[in-house]
């Protein structure tokens, strides 16, 4: 688990790929093109559980931390993705301080946390005899915490200021929405809420993560001090499949 150790560098700035896709030959493919990370994205991707441990497995051998983003804030949902061998967890609608606690309970065993033991799968992929994984790696694992409402704005310094947070995952789209201003980027209103966790990340020292789909919005997130930069597996197919198609008809 070498994650952690990218994003204590404060001069690193890490690559990440939502897989949607139900796919190991797509995550894999992934890894190999050299993405720090993937997240497989269980909150609005195809995937089921099988599929989520295949996609884990074909992250093995690559420089390239499986992620699962969950549906929910739920202590279960992230034990069985952490069983499976998944390095890291992203929270979806992380709203307050205990939000934020809650989250970190379930990255962590007791007594630091609430994760019950059963590391079958996970042992494996992380090549630990059984019950030898929580003692090398019960600390691994980390969290991304989405902050994508009004009120995760508000509450955004309380909420990073919480001790075990990683990563703060500015969600533009759904705070837009959240907002009433759903796609308007440019509004002072949305503007002026996202300003407030990406503030609020800085002060903290959180790492900032968000979506990123060309090389010109990487250019001016990593001026506002975004470290972490994401797009989509499926939204990078279509838009290699367009290219290609008006290619050939000129």
């Amino acid at each position: 688990m070498k994650f952690r150790e990218k994003l204590a560098d404060p001069a690193r700035a890490l690559s990440i790929q939502f897989a949607t896709i139900p796919s190991p030959v797509v995550t894999q493919a992934i890894a190999a093109a050299g993405a720090d990370g993937v997240l497989i994205d269980m909150e609005h991707g195809a995937v089921d559980w099988a599929t989520c441990h295949a996609m884990i497995a074909a992250t093995q051998g690559f420089d390239c931390s499986p992620a699962v983003r969950i549906s929910k804030i739920d202590e279960a949902e992230c034990k069985r993705a952490l069983d499976m061998g998944a390095e890291g967890i992203c929270f979806p609608f992380v709203n307050t301080p205990e939000d934020a606690a809650r989250c970190v309970a379930a990255l962590r065993y007791p007594p630091e946390g609430t994760r019950g033991w059963g590391p079958f799968l996970a042992s494996s992929r992380w090549d630990a005899p059984l019950f030898d994984y929580q003692p090398r790696y019960g600390d691994g694992p980390y969290g991304y915490f989405t902050l994508e409402t009004a009120e995760a704005a508000e509450n955004a310094a309380a909420i990073l200021a919480t001790p075990g947070v990683d990563i703060a995952v500015m969600a533009a789209f759904d705070l837009s929405s959240d907002l009433g201003l759903a796609g308007r980027f440019d509004h002072p209103d949305f503007l002026a809420a996202a300003k407030k966790i990406e503030d609020a990340a800085l002060a903290a020292g959180v790492p900032l993560a968000g979506g990123a789909r060309d090389q010109a919005s990487i250019a001016a997130m990593k001026a506002r001090g975004y470290r972490i930069f994401a797009n989509f597996d499926v939204l990078m197919l279509k838009a290699a499949a367009a290219a290609q198609a008006g290619w050939v008809r000129g």
